[in-house]
């Protein structure tokens, strides 16, 4: 998929058998029954939709981000688009839809930060995919201050689970939006930077935490 394409929108079931269903009426009233369901379709398939925008160069390499109705969905880097889109539509089982427009606030925040020229972000975020235990781990990563580390002991003391340090690890491994959710701001317990899910691993990790001005554990 070049990044000029975009994929066909294909309408959700339910949606076309409401709209069949209000060309089909034979009266005003049933035409009516047909619309107001018409409507609840369109609702329920709102949130199927997922627009991402892309930028081609960045101080991480290739930028994506994904948003929907509730906010910022995914956000990626140092990858293909194909690989993106396949990535977020496994997760969110949502229709993408290639749209600069929709996704251009958080291209545009995201590109000033990695520019230091934003210190913070003013975005929604959807976490609704996530499982409790990810969203609290994400939400203490979320308070950490720039500039400031903590280490995968300290979130799991934080959550009132002091040995969930490994599945600590694991969510913030699976952070669907690096940078914004600064998961790059916890270490491990030496102080070493470990593993970073985002393009570029550790290396993309400590040019963050060097870009935040962030003092490491010696």
């Amino acid at each position: 998929m070049t990044p000029n394409m975009v994929p066909e929108f294909e309408l959700d079931d339910k949606v076309l058998k409401a709209l069949d269903a209000v060309y089909a009426a034979p009266s005003e009233q049933v035409t009516k029954q047909a619309q107001a369901k018409l409507r609840r379709a369109l609702m329920a398939a709102k949130g199927k939709i997922v627009y991402y925008g892309y930028a081609p160069r960045t101080r991480v390499g290739p930028l994506f981000v994904a948003v929907n109705d509730r906010g910022l969905v995914a956000l990626d880097f140092g990858l293909s688009e194909q690989e993106f889109v396949a990535r977020v539509t496994q997760r969110t089982k949502a229709t993408l839809i290639r749209s600069d427009d929709q996704a251009a606030e958080a291209l545009k925040q995201v590109q000033e930060y990695l520019e230091g020229k934003r210190t913070t972000f003013d975005l929604s975020l959807d976490m609704s995919r996530m499982s409790e235990f990810q969203r609290r781990v994400l939400g203490i990563a979320l308070k950490i201050p720039r500039g400031k580390v903590l280490t995968y002991g300290d979130v799991a003391k934080a959550i009132g689970k002091p040995q969930a340090s490994r599945a600590v690890g694991q969510a913030l491994g699976r952070n669907p939006v690096p940078i914004v959710i600064p998961c790059h701001r916890v270490l491990g317990s030496d102080g070493s930077l470990h593993g970073y899910s985002g393009g570029g691993g550790i290396k993309t990790k400590a040019w963050l935490l060097q870009l935040e001005g962030a003092t490491l554990p010696q």
